[in-house]
């Protein structure tokens, strides 16, 4: 029984709920934090492996291995900051409830969480983009829409008031126009290039929007509302995560196992790979030089 108390997750106990002598009464447990290190241990895993079977494909084909990559390894960190009790800010709650999981004056609240978002979210767009080639003033504008959904987010959990909902509703509107933009001309765009690349940018795209259409709900019960406790938010939120990057990421891979990154637009060429280049100049019609 000593060997298991030492093996105990103290995180919460070494950084406790207090920023600057201001404490937060509803945060998570230890229970939480067991979760939520659970779930940083599934995307450092995640991203080894995406990092390591990037070396399996060739050059021009590793451009979404790495995207993703990068995509797991911020979400490691995150979540190594949401499991160590780190990244928070205690914030006054506007709905006072009266259920002891939710009950109190102060919340945690990680933006830590919108750091993450506002680096994988427009990683995970772009990566949808470039499957349908989109044209990179749609790529970019995209981008910006995102990154206000996340800050309006942000501000909106880190306001005590009710004026917390329009920086809410700020966000769900950029978020609903991103949403259009990705299923009806990105589609559009995706289903002239034929039909496998048609079917992989659909499959991925609806499962993204319909999973970031419950970020909204989650961030209303829990940032914004102050239904649920923080071990539950903790939940709701690594599930969506886990599914939304963990199935975005098969699916691509999946569906670009047999497509052609210069149907894309996307061709790479290996510096170090002489015999690349010149087979290349015979498919042009051109002799290599010697």
């Amino acid at each position: 029984m000593a060997f298991l108390a030492k093996r105990r997750n103290h995180a919460v106990y070494t950084n406790p709920p207090v920023l600057q002598g201001r404490v937060a009464d509803i945060h998570i447990t230890e229970h939480g934090s067991n979760w939520l290190w659970a779930v940083f241990s599934l995307f450092g895993l995640g991203t080894l492996i995406l990092f390591f079977l990037s070396f399996r494909r060739p050059y021009s084909h590793r451009v979404f291995f790495f995207i993703l990559t990068l995509v797991f390894f911020v979400s490691t960190l995150d979540y190594y900051a949401l499991a160590s009790n780190l990244g928070f800010a205690p914030i006054p709650v506007e709905f006072h409830r009266s259920r002891h999981t939710v009950a109190g004056n102060v919340r945690q609240i990680w933006y830590a969480r919108y750091i993450d978002w506002f680096i994988t979210w427009p990683l995970l767009i772009t990566a949808l983009l470039l499957t349908a080639r989109a044209g990179w003033p749609r790529v970019l504008f995209s981008i910006v829409l995102t990154w206000i959904t996340v800050v309006t987010w942000l501000a909106g959990a880190l306001t005590p008031t009710v004026y917390k909902w329009g920086w809410y509703a700020f966000g769900l509107l950029a978020l609903f126009v991103t949403s259009f933009l990705l299923l009806v001309p990105g589609r559009r765009h995706a289903a002239a290039l034929g039909s496998s690349i048609g079917k992989t940018y659909s499959t991925a795209t609806t499962l993204f929007v319909f999973l970031w259409m419950l970020y909204p709900i989650a961030w209303g019960v829990s940032e914004g509302g102050n239904v649920i406790a923080p071990d539950s938010e903790m939940i709701f939120y690594g599930v969506l995560d886990l599914v939304l990057k963990l199935g975005l990421a098969a699916l691509l891979l999946y569906g670009h196992r047999n497509i052609d990154p210069e149907k894309l637009g996307l061709y790479f060429r290996d510096p170090t790979d002489t015999r690349t280049a010149a087979a290349r100049e015979r498919k042009n019609g051109h002799t290599p030089a010697v």
